[in-house]
């Protein structure tokens, strides 16, 4: 196959390294709002942000510090999630890593029971959903909506998103890592993506 023969596939990808506390719940949601409003996709909004709610308390609880607010030196370099976006053909996927390796289990819980519902509504909410094992370790549980159309390259002014400094983690070996982890899962994923479009033209 020759480069004359690719046909790229309208990508958008947007992600951030963020401190592995409850408050990154929050700003989570408010990554998914301000970037889906960028790439005129407001109308998948609503269940993008539920869903990345779900798997980033899912991320702190297995990787970071759950306590409502914990104090500056209780975060070390090491509490760090990585959360991703990203939207190719047809389908938007809500990304996020740890850096743990175990897969998240999904519950049945009772009526009675506080918790444990998160990925039962994932599951509800997305087309699809699994666990994806980046080489540079962790792990990052992804969920695929459907957009119902083809994503189309659109110009956009990139305005920044404001978040408290503190919420950024900083730069070192565990936030490379996550970096590295969404970028592999981007690569692999929208690679696969644009051979079963290529597919689909040609038959």
């Amino acid at each position: 196959m020759s480069a004359d023969t690719v046909n790229p596939i309208p990508l958008y990808a947007s992600s951030l390294r963020l401190t592995a506390v409850p408050t990154a719940v929050g700003c989570s949601r408010m990554f998914v709002r301000h970037t889906l409003k960028l790439w005129q996709l407001e109308d998948h909004a609503e269940t993008a942000t539920l869903i990345m709610s779900e798997l980033v308390t899912n991320a702190v609880k297995a990787s970071g510090i759950t306590e409502p607010e914990p104090k500056a030196w209780q975060t070390a370099a090491e509490h760090v999630i990585g959360i991703q976006l990203r939207a190719v053909e047809a389908s938007l996927y809500v990304e996020v890593w740890d850096r743990t390796d175990a897969a998240p289990v999904r519950k049945n819980p009772s009526r009675e029971t506080e918790g444990g519902r998160g990925l039962l509504l994932v599951e509800q909410l997305a087309k699809r959903w699994a666990v994806y094992r980046p080489r540079v370790g962790g792990k990052v549980v992804w969920a695929e909506l459907s957009l119902g159309l083809p994503v189309e390259l659109r110009p956009f002014e990139r305005t920044p998103l404001i978040l408290p400094s503190a919420i950024r983690a900083s730069q070192g070996p565990v936030e490379g890592q996550a970096r590295s982890a969404l970028l592999d899962v981007l690569m692999t994923t929208t690679v696969d993506a644009m051979v079963a479009a290529r597919v689909i033209r040609d038959t």
